[in-house]
């Protein structure tokens, strides 16, 4: 019964046709002996078992003579059959004989020696010319027995013959069946499961595929449309997505450099101070939008990149930020150059915020190193308050945000893994051994 509750429909199949088939095997069957059953129904035929038990109870004598020995189960013979009688007759023409012969046998015993098979039937009670022939093998040799034993009725012959050739059939095809059906199912749904595992490979980065529609059965073409379909339906809105947050993040430059502009008209003061900073953060969060858009395209423009160049390029840039707010800020490097196929701006953009995220939680006191090793490896250290253990993978998901009341979208650090993943590298968080933060960047050589 769980084989027929799976919910698997290459299963539910085998089942089904296995039950039909055992079924239909069944039927006729049945069918075949209740036939055999009407057509032989009123015949009886005599049991060819008592010719061995004649061959056994003869015996040859000193002399060369036959014998007819009462063997027990002669005797038994005897006692179900009140007219049992047989005629054996030896290769050399010897015969030996018992009980009431019928004069219509009587000439046929005198030729046995021509005849090895026969079954001679009578429809008629008391039955009393029934008879087999039947060649048999004795102590005295071979010998062509002519007789009747025990009486059978043909409706318990035909069952007896009819189960004893339908098993062995039925056995055939359950066996066939259950080896040829699996595989015939299994061979139907091969292209079914090339096209599962096509589908799992779609993903964001695949935007634009489509499932394949050929040399899958009709059935299953509707489902294949429907999820193109679908597919086809979600680039169109994602394309409209990114469209928008594009457009919307360009709109955001010209309004945002005009407040900076007059903003810097102000007079010196805190309140002039943190409105450049507020427009700093609007004017960060639309590049850092219109970054996440040209990640898709990103894999088309890479070039050789200089990662010592780029890494000494943001500290010349962020150095003043970073000494206006208490910090020293330091390059360490062994190498004067270390180049990877990359975005320049991209990567640019990577150290870039990973600098500004320390100096935005670095406590404002200590030194945020930029240190570049081999083989293709940033390591960028602060020695501020560090990363509870539990967020180090929370903080790159996009708009996390370690404290409510902080500045900024959270979108820096999700925009710096999606770089690294899209250069195949991989940006991790841990704590720096002199205290503070750790961001570790590898790349591949």
């Amino acid at each position: 019964m769980k084989l027929l509750a799976s919910k698997s429909l290459k299963r539910r199949l085998i089942a089904q046709l296995l039950l039909f088939q055992v079924g239909i095997l069944f039927l006729f069957s049945v069918a075949f002996v209740a036939y055999l059953l009407q057509v032989g129904e009123g015949i009886v035929l005599s049991d060819p078992a008592f010719a061995d038990a004649a061959a056994n109870a003869i015996e040859r004598k000193a002399d060369g003579h036959l014998v007819l020995n009462e063997t027990e189960e002669l005797a038994k013979l005897r006692q179900r059959s009140t007219n049992f009688w047989f005629v054996a007759r030896s290769e050399k023409g010897e015969v030996v004989q018992t009980g009431d012969v019928p004069p219509v046998y009587a000439i046929m015993a005198q030729h046995l020696g021509s005849i090895t098979f026969a079954d001679i039937r009578d429809t008629q009670a008391p039955f009393t010319n029934l008879a087999v022939i039947r060649r048999s093998s004795g102590p005295a040799g071979d010998f062509i027995v002519l007789g009747k034993g025990d009486v059978l009725s043909m409706t318990y012959a035909i069952l007896l013959l009819s189960n004893l050739l339908m098993v062995p059939i039925l056995v055939l095809l359950v066996i066939i069946t259950v080896i040829a059906i699996p595989w015939i199912v299994s061979r139907a749904f091969s292209r079914l499961s090339t096209i599962a595992k096509e589908a799992e490979a779609i993903d964001i980065d695949r935007r634009g595929y489509r499932l394949p529609e050929t040399g899958i059965p009709n059935e299953v073409v509707p489902l294949v449309n429907a999820i193109n379909g679908a597919l086809q339906r979600l680039d169109e809105g994602h394309e409209r997505h990114q469209r928008f947050i594009l457009d919307a993040a360009h709109e955001l430059r010209t309004p945002v450099a005009i407040l900076q502009t007059r903003v810097e008209t102000i007079a010196e003061g805190p309140i002039r101070n943190r409105l450049l900073s507020d427009a700093s953060r609007i004017a960060a969060l639309a590049e850092q939008l219109l970054d996440l858009q040209r990640l898709d395209v990103m894999r088309e423009q890479f070039t050789p990149v200089d990662l010592v160049d780029i890494c000494r390029n943001v500290a010349a840039d962020m150095a003043p930020l970073a000494i206006a707010q208490g910090y020293d800020l330091s390059l360490e490097t062994k190498l004067d150059r270390l180049v990877i196929q990359g975005d320049a701006g991209a990567l640019q953009r990577v150290v870039f915020n990973i600098v500004q995220n320390a100096i935005e939680h670095g406590g404002g006191k200590g030194t945020i190193t930029i240190r570049i090793v081999q083989p293709a490896n940033i390591e960028i250290t602060d020695e501020g308050p560090g990363i509870p253990a539990g967020e180090w993978e929370r903080i790159f998901e996009p708009f996390h945000r370690l404290h409510a009341h902080e500045h900024g979208a959270g979108l820096g650090l999700n925009l710096v893994r999606e770089i690294m993943q899209r250069h195949g590298g991989q940006v991790v968080a841990s704590d720096n051994p002199r205290g503070g933060a750790c961001f570790h960047l590898t790349f591949p050589v």
